[in-house]
């Protein structure tokens, strides 16, 4: 029995939809905001492995007198740890199923830690040799540029004596502060442990070798023979048609801007 002059409490329809309207709206006004501070996180936490990385760079140089890392893992060509054969990382992210690569590279022992070898944001997974891919994601993001200690006696129709610094001190054109050291390389480019570019000395060209990530909100992070870190904000987006692949005329800008870092003459 309902008394006279009293009301059943609850939401009329009207109103219920009008509380689902206002929740709707603030769902869609919050979710960008989350969806940014989630991006901003994982670059954050990139730019901190790639500093790690660097940090142990410039320990390796202490320890043996000025002298860069050996950066010779070149696909296709077999480097052999039992017959001498070394680089800062081997084997290639693309197949590999476990870190030994990682371990077996000479800046390992600085951070035993190998999830700092791989770009939280990247979603990659690694393949078999038929080029399916597989569940598992990868264990390696980062390349190191081919100006620091790369594998300039190597020779093949694409990477004859790609110009060099073999010790720190020799890094000048660019200075230390310009010379790219380690790069958030795109995962489709990604086969072994080298960022290469065309350069001068090679033939001019303007082609991408291997390409910049472009997961941190269409950018990458690098980092630098003087030990700073980068984002790079790109002006086209890095997508990948094929290797070798042409730079269209609007691209130009942010291939010119890497391509700074990069030695391009032998001496």
């Amino acid at each position: 029995m309902v008394m006279r002059g009293m009301r059943k409490s609850g939401f009329t329809l009207i109103e219920l939809l009008v509380v689902i309207a206002i929740i709707a709206i603030l769902a869609a006004l919050l979710l960008p905001a989350l969806a940014r501070a989630k991006d901003k996180a994982l670059n954050v936490a990139c730019l901190n492995n790639l500093k790690q990385l660097e940090t142990c760079w410039h320990l390796y140089v202490g320890d043996y007198n000025d002298l860069l890392v050996p950066n010779n893992s070149v696909y296709g060509q077999n480097i052999n740890v039992a017959t001498g054969g070394a680089s800062w990382c081997l084997g290639s992210a693309r197949y590999d199923t476990a870190t030994t690569n990682i371990e077996n590279g000479l800046l390992f022992p600085y951070n035993r830690s190998a999830a700092i070898y791989r770009c939280p944001a990247d979603r990659s997974t690694i393949e078999d040799q038929g080029g399916n891919k597989l569940s598992q994601p990868r264990n390696r993001s980062y390349n190191q540029s081919q100006s620091v200690n790369g594998y300039p006696e190597f020779d093949s129709f694409m990477l004859t004596h790609i110009p060099c610094f073999k010790k720190l001190t020799q890094i000048s054109a660019p200075n230390s502060a310009q010379c790219l050291v380690f790069i958030d390389e795109h995962e489709d480019t990604l086969l072994d442990s080298e960022f290469g570019m065309p350069t001068d000395y090679y033939d001019g060209s303007t082609k991408w070798w291997d390409m910049p990530a472009n997961r941190h909100s269409q950018g990458a992070n690098l980092s630098f023979a003087d030990g700073h870190v980068e984002h790079w904000h790109w002006q086209v987006p890095k997508v990948f048609q094929g290797f070798i692949q042409s730079i269209p005329p609007a691209e130009l800008p942010d291939y010119n801007r890497l391509r700074s870092g990069i030695k391009q003459k032998m001496n």
